[in-house]
């Protein structure tokens, strides 16, 4: 794992992380915005300790369990990775209620030209705030974009204590058995 210093994190603060995706994709998953870490890698979810790329391979996603250099690989296996919004920053809570209401609108847009089968908000608190659902849980939600159905999932943050890798690998795994049908 490269090590940087924080002064190159805290620089990676301006650099765009691209999507990994691709037309009709089984699952689009959702972060909330890139982390320093992935700003640095330019990988997505590549933070030591975040539980995003265990938790795919755990639930059945991935054959095997990909390191964050190798996301590219998803779209092999129909998935993908984008974010509700862009800007990197070192913690979520320094985004503003209107970076999350502009990030939903433009995801919806987003989604709407890709068209994958299942859009998969990883934050149930990123999914309240980007569509203004106040009262939206883990799950399936009634929410269509188009044709794409939408499922919020725990974030994979090693900040979220209230989720094992092993409880959201179930929850990830439900998603898992829906977009196979």
């Amino acid at each position: 794992m490269t090590r940087f210093t924080q002064a190159e994190l805290e620089a990676a603060r301006d650099r765009l992380v691209p999507d990994v995706v691709a037309g009709g994709l089984r699952v689009l998953f959702c972060g909330i915005n890139p982390g320093l870490m992935t700003a640095a890698t330019g990988h997505h979810f590549a933070r030591p300790g975040n539980r995003f790329w265990p938790v795919l391979h755990l639930s059945g996603f991935t054959p095997r369990l990909l390191k964050p250099s190798e996301q590219g690989e998803l779209l092999s296996y129909g998935l993908g990775i984008t974010n509700v919004v862009a800007r990197a920053t070192a913690r979520a809570d320094e985004l503003s209620a209107e970076e999350y209401r502009e990030g939903g609108l433009l995801l919806a847009e987003k989604v709407r030209g890709l068209r994958p089968h299942w859009l998969a908000v990883v934050g149930v608190t990123a999914y309240r705030a980007a569509f203004d659902e106040r009262k939206a849980g883990v799950g399936p939600q009634e929410r269509v974009i188009g044709d794409t159905r939408v499922w919020v999932l725990p974030n994979p943050s090693g900040l979220n204590a209230h989720w094992t890798a092993e409880t959201m690998a179930r929850e990830y795994a439900r998603l898992r058995v829906a977009a196979e049908e």
